[in-house]
């Protein structure tokens, strides 16, 4: 019997295996057909600006190439070994990245580095920011409602002692005796904080999101640690002037004095869902109320089920409230570019 050879190798290779991965929908190809890159560089090139005393060493890589790197970290969830050994393994990425056979590939320290100092100066924020600007300018941001709510995102879990954790959350900073244990110390995380939601444990932190009720994109986020109650960080995300007049829509979390005073104050109208109290339950009316709010409210749900599902980024690899606040940035931004992508494409077939 003959078998077809497959050790043959020829300079078409790579375009037939290309124009496959677009046949069948890759992600990435489909994500740099239509993101302009370069309107982040001049936010991305501030990560090499440091007085050098030479012009010694090797030159930097891309800072357009290492952002997308970012971003495939946070759309794959991966770590930083992970992501050098998929560049190397996976023709997508190198597609996805620009590069070729011959290219020189970032190792996992280099990958750090650059996130590291993309944390250090809180570009994360201003790169959410300047794709922002994008998506206003497009008209992608100009419903009337806007919808609030947070998500755990979790982090490797301590196996401190019942006393070391008093002493964390007392002081806010690792006991005096972990001093002694460099090593120790770098794996601890005392800024993570536990949580407890419907008998299950959260130990890490919270994403607030403010999103737009009909894209879908989210307009405006803070970071906090797991235990703060979601609607603490409500001041953080509405009051801005692309909030007159809209309608406000969240769970029954953001009710209260506070909250109500807030959204006032906002010139908002508010549509939180109500929560009955001990011996005053919700009536029918308010029931059938809740539940013609819900079926907007619920549109956030999508958000955090694209990040759990399709990204698997609800969890960080990371240590401290600086660096997870910079990843969970990231992962704003990487859902916005996507789920852009998604309605041009949806567009494109509707035409």
């Amino acid at each position: 019997m003959n078998y077809k050879n497959i050790t043959n190798d020829s300079l078409f290779d790579d375009v037939f295996r290309l124009e496959k991965l677009q046949e069948m929908g890759d992600p990435l190809y489909r994500l740099n057909q239509v993101i302009d890159w370069e309107l982040f560089l001049p936010i991305l090139e501030k990560v090499y600006e440091k007085d050098r005393k030479s012009n010694a060493g090797a030159p930097a890589y891309c800072p357009i190439m290492m952002f997308k790197i970012l971003i495939l970290q946070r759309y794959y969830n991966l770590s930083d070994f992970q992501t050098e050994y998929q560049i190397i393994d996976r023709h997508s990425f190198s597609q996805f990245l620009g590069l070729v056979r011959s290219s020189s590939i970032p190792d996992e320290k280099t990958i750090w580095r650059f996130r590291e100092r993309l944390s250090v100066l809180d570009l994360e924020r201003e790169l959410f920011e300047q794709f922002h600007h994008v998506l206003n300018n497009e008209g992608l941001l100009v419903s009337e409602g806007k919808i609030v709510d947070a998500s755990f995102v979790e982090v490797p879990r301590q196996r401190n002692s019942k006393k070391e954790n008093e002493y964390i959350k007392e002081n806010n900073c690792a006991p005096k005796e972990w001093h002694s244990n460099k090593n120790k110390l770098r794996q601890k995380d005392v800024n993570a904080r536990w949580a407890k939601k419907r008998n299950e444990k959260h130990f890490g932190y919270k994403n607030h999101i403010k999103i737009d009720s009909d894209s879908k994109l989210i307009t405006d986020y803070t970071s906090s640690s797991a235990e703060v109650h979601d609607s603490k960080a409500l001041d953080l995300l509405i009051g801005d002037d692309t909030d007159q007049d809209c309608k406000f829509y969240a769970d029954s979390a953001y009710t209260g004095e506070r909250c109500d005073k807030l959204i006032d104050e906002s010139k908002m109208e508010n549509n939180v869902n109500e929560k009955g109290v001990r011996n005053k339950p919700l009536t029918d009316q308010q029931k059938e109320n809740n539940k013609e709010k819900s079926k907007t409210r619920a549109r956030v749900e999508h958000v955090f089920g694209f990040m759990e599902n399709s990204m698997g980024n609800l969890q960080m690899r990371c240590i401290g409230f600086e660096r997870s606040s910079t990843i969970i940035g990231l992962i704003n931004l990487t859902y916005n570019l996507f789920r852009y992508e998604q309605i041009i494409r949806l567009k494109l077939m509707v035409k």
